[in-house]
């Protein structure tokens, strides 16, 4: 933990990269690739931080996150437990637990939804108790609490990825659930993840591709290697072309949404190629005897169950309907056909 905290703080002290759309959508998911191929977790937490400061630049609030904060985007909304939002005569404070917070115990700083408990009359109206807000909050404030053995999965373990209590916390508010949602910038967010998922992807199959260009490489090492490969460089295909399209268009939401879920999807199935490939093509040793390799397949297997896997399959088909968009936007081809 000492030396992954080391890691983020170095990090922290770099530029951000650049903010998507603006350019260099390209270089930011490389940033975030290579760091999570260095360490998974180090990439999911700096990720979240990354969207953080792109998350409140949209929502008009771009000095917001300073210089030696980290910050967290906790924003899972289970059944239960709840998370709500109170709004008295000093301002907004939260009560009840958040599930799911990474960095739960190293965040300084994090966005996190909850529910309105009364309407409010000057935050975007609203449908009262069923309303959901999008707030900043201080974690160092009295009455934030990690609460322990809430992540019992071996990956991801080190994200730290528990719940956490609020009791009473003051929280400033930046707007309606929907003012989080329905942003462009929310689904250029959803593939920064998934170029995570390719850094940690790549690192995987690093000792396949390895031992496939060897004089003696069993011919079917070399098919899974040649296959791993394959997937892999169609992925990264796949990311710049998406950042190339947000660049030029980096306000259209129906198109960041269709996006999304095409490079979501296939970064997940070509992720789980990679671990099943590579497994099957070296046995059980690395998984045996390298602890680093072990713990970035169980780390990333836990990781790409962001996706919802089938779910977003079957909504790629209906956003592309409901826009009337073609499958050749996906491609920035707005105007081919084939």
């Amino acid at each position: 933990m000492t030396d992954l905290l080391h890691q983020l703080h170095e990090q922290l002290r770099r530029p951000s990269p650049a903010l998507p759309g603006r350019g260099d959508t390209a270089a930011r998911w490389q940033r975030l690739a290579a760091l999570t191929a260095q360490n998974t977790v180090l990439g999911r937490l700096y990720e979240a931080h990354a969207d953080a400061i792109a998350i409140t630049t949209d929502l008009q609030h771009p000095d917001m996150v300073s210089a030696g904060q980290l910050w967290g985007v906790w924003a899972a909304e289970p059944p239960s437990p709840v998370l709500t939002a109170t709004r008295g005569d000093a301002g907004w404070t939260l009560s009840g637990t958040k599930p799911w917070c990474s960095g739960a115990s190293l965040c300084s700083h994090a966005l996190v939804t909850a529910t309105v408990t009364q309407e409010p009359e000057d935050d975007g109206g609203g449908d009262g108790a069923a309303q959901k807000m999008f707030f900043a909050v201080d974690l160092t404030s009295p009455g934030v609490t990690p609460v322990p053995d809430t992540w019992h999965a071996v990956g991801m373990a080190a994200s730290d990825s528990g719940w956490v209590s609020f009791d009473q916390v003051p929280a400033q508010a930046l707007g309606t659930h929907a003012d989080y949602l329905d942003r462009a910038g929310f689904w250029h967010g959803g593939i920064g993840v998934a170029a995570c998922w390719y850094g940690a992807a790549r690192a995987i199959a690093e000792p396949l591709l390895l031992r496939a260009t060897g004089p003696t490489a069993a011919p079917i090492l070399r098919a899974h290697a040649g296959a791993a490969g394959a997937a892999l460089t169609a992925g990264w295909a796949l990311l710049r072309g998406a950042a190339r399209t947000i660049d030029a268009d980096p306000q259209n939401l129906p198109l960041a949404k269709a996006q999304a879920f095409a490079v979501r999807t296939y970064i997940d199935r070509m992720a789980a190629e990679v671990i099943d490939r590579t497994g099957r093509a070296l046995g059980p040793g690395p998984l045996a005897s390298d602890p680093a390799h072990a713990q970035r397949v169980a780390d990333l297997s836990v990781y790409i169950r962001q996706s919802h896997a089938e779910t977003d399959e079957a909504a790629l088909p209906a956003i592309i309907a409901e826009h009337g968009l073609s499958w050749d936007h996906l491609i920035g081809d707005a105007h081919g056909t084939w």
